[in-house]
């Protein structure tokens, strides 16, 4: 009877960490935030000066959610992960997102390869783009 204990706690704990070894959470801190808008004709401006900020934000796969310590926390659950693309200078990593009020948008990680691999972190709806200079913790 005890090996067969034994054997049900070591299997128990081998499940266990097999599970967490597929969740991940990543954790980011931002430097910097910018943001974009389309004007009252539909074009796009320009980008707003660089605010510095300095908060965490983190990418959990196990809960399908990107979170951004901000202020007003703001949590994107993500809907879909989208193939990543890759051209000679990004490596892009996209969700598809609803944030808290439940408005659909896009989520993208990029690594910029030619800038000594600079992340950012963009948060894309139809008629504005929010950037966050980010880093890995």
């Amino acid at each position: 009877m005890t090996k067969l204990k034994c054997f049900y706690v070591s299997l128990f704990f081998l499940l266990l960490g097999i599970q967490q070894s597929y969740s991940q959470v990543y954790r980011f801190k931002t430097s910097g935030f910018s943001v974009l808008e389309k004007n009252e004709k539909g074009k796009w401006g320009k980008w707003s000066d660089l605010s510095l900020v300095n908060i965490v934000v983190t990418l959990d796969t196990d809960k399908n959610r990107f979170l951004i310590y901000s202020q007003n926390i703001q949590l994107y659950e993500i809907l879909t992960y989208q193939p990543e693309s890759e051209s000679e200078s990004d490596l892009v990593y996209s969700f598809t997102c609803r944030d808290n009020d439940g408005i659909d948008c896009t989520v993208s990680i990029i690594t910029r390869k030619k800038q000594e691999n600079r992340k950012q972190l963009y948060i894309t709806y139809s008629d504005h783009v929010i950037v966050y200079n980010i880093f890995t913790m």
